[in-house]
């Protein structure tokens, strides 16, 4: 029995020295595997800010290209709200300017109409001299001419049948 017992000592001291190299084995791998967490977390902090940096210039540059696209909006809009109000300021004033120039009369036709207005203005005084100022009517029942004539003038005519027309 003692060589049992001796045979289960050094079993039992073989489990214990494998048991040790295990745990030493072990306490290596866990402190290779906290160096290697431990450069993991670098390397993780440096490509988390790697990435962020690279989508910051990203949307720097999304962001300069939109503010570029708006600019180009803008000029587009001002040059468009430009030609409309040309458009308009020229329709504005040379709607008008067309017709006054289609209606309004030359100057010849000025010159003209002036010469027209004196020979007329003439052949009133001169009809006004001769007999324009007369007030002719329809009178009775008939409606027979009639004129208005002056009864404090004298009559002329062998028999007194002409009358001085009123305002002669």
């Amino acid at each position: 029995m003692a060589a049992g017992v001796e045979d289960y000592t050094m079993k039992l001291g073989m489990m214990m020295e494998a048991a040790q190299a295990q745990q030493a084995l072990a306490t290596t791998t866990l402190e290779r595997l906290r160096e290697h967490a431990t450069g993991l977390d670098a390397v993780v902090r440096e490509e988390i800010r790697h990435t962020f940096v690279e989508e910051m210039q990203e949307l720097a540059d999304d962001s300069r290209r939109a503010a570029d696209a708006l600019r180009r909006l803008q000029r587009t809009a001002n040059l468009r709200l430009w030609a409309w109000s040309a458009a308009t300021v020229t329709l504005a004033g040379g709607v008008p300017s067309v017709i006054a120039w289609w209606q309004l009369p030359t100057r010849a036709d000025i010159a003209a109409m002036s010469v027209r207005r004196d020979e007329l203005a003439a052949n009133i005084a001169r009809l006004s001299h001769q007999g324009g100022k007369v007030e002719l009517r329809r009178c009775g029942a008939a409606q027979r001419l009639c004129v208005r004539v002056d009864r404090s003038a004298p009559v002329y005519g062998e028999d007194g049948e002409f009358l001085v027309v009123k305002g002669y």
